[in-house]
């Protein structure tokens, strides 16, 4: 791996010299550009030569690791579960903007980073910390920070997702989890965490639904169909999810269901 990594920044090294050369002899005479493109192609293989990746290079991979956090975060993380479960509690409510998006995408983020704080420390110890230090190649960090993930993942996707996926995939049977392919897994684990949160979404809507059908009908039975019954039902359903603990039930159950 260390032979393909020196290779790839060689060879990376002499497309950006050739591009630099290349736009100044845009204004230079073409017989002064060939030796400038020979010399600066030259220079790069020499500096590139048995040199190992420099804190520079680490950082701009460092950097362009970041711009895939979002979608980590939302493929691979209980994120995706939280967020669903929060928005239908809201519609379940008859709440239109409260609380807003921004404390519900806020709410859901932290409790994820609860959830997989084990993963996460295993992945910073393993693989961010001493790649940083220089003590790891990139592949390496990888590769180990991918595991703790991969485990997490694992532990908590149905066997009937993963089935499904596989089907789709046309995988042959692996004789161990390790041998299932990453995209297999991140996308099973995504099948399972949609069915969970509407699962859980389901159970959370059928009692308010409940109080919205006996406002409904106590209001038809006075003759008051001109009323709305959400004006009526929002305190009652407010009411009985503060009394009850809403919050606090509904967020404990969501933890504990991951294994």
């Amino acid at each position: 791996m260390g032979r393909l990594s020196q290779r790839v920044l060689r060879t990376a090294g002499g497309l950006a010299v050739l591009a630099l050369v290349m736009g100044v002899s845009a204004t230079a005479l073409a017989q002064d550009a060939v030796p400038a493109l020979d010399q600066g192609v030259a220079s790069a293989a020499t500096l590139l030569e048995g040199s190992e990746v420099s804190v520079a290079v680490r950082l701009v991979v460092l950097l362009t690791a970041l711009t895939f956090i979002p979608a980590m975060v939302l493929v691979m993380t209980p994120f995706t579960r939280f967020v669903i479960v929060f928005s239908l509690l809201r519609q379940a409510l008859g709440l239109q903007q409260s609380p807003p998006n921004q404390v519900l995408i806020g709410l859901s983020l932290f409790l994820a980073m609860l959830v997989m704080q084990p993963a996460l420390d295993q992945v910073n110890d393993q693989a961010i910390q001493p790649y940083l230090a220089g003590e790891i190649e990139t592949t390496v960090a990888l590769e180990r920070g991918v595991v703790p993930v991969r485990g997490f993942m694992l532990a908590n996707v149905h066997s009937d997702d993963m089935r499904t996926v596989a089907k789709i995939a046309r995988l042959e049977r692996p004789e161990s989890l390790s041998d299932i392919p990453l995209s297999a897994v991140v996308s099973a684990y995504m099948l399972t965490e949609l069915k969970s949160a509407f699962v859980i979404a389901i159970k959370v809507y059928i009692p308010f639904l409940v109080i919205d059908l006996v406002v409904a009908s106590v209001l038809l039975a006075m003759g008051m169909m001109m009323l709305p019954p959400v004006i009526i039902s929002l305190p009652f359903k407010l009411l009985l999810f503060v009394l009850m603990d809403g919050w606090g039930l509904l967020m404990t159950s969501m933890v504990e269901s991951f294994r």
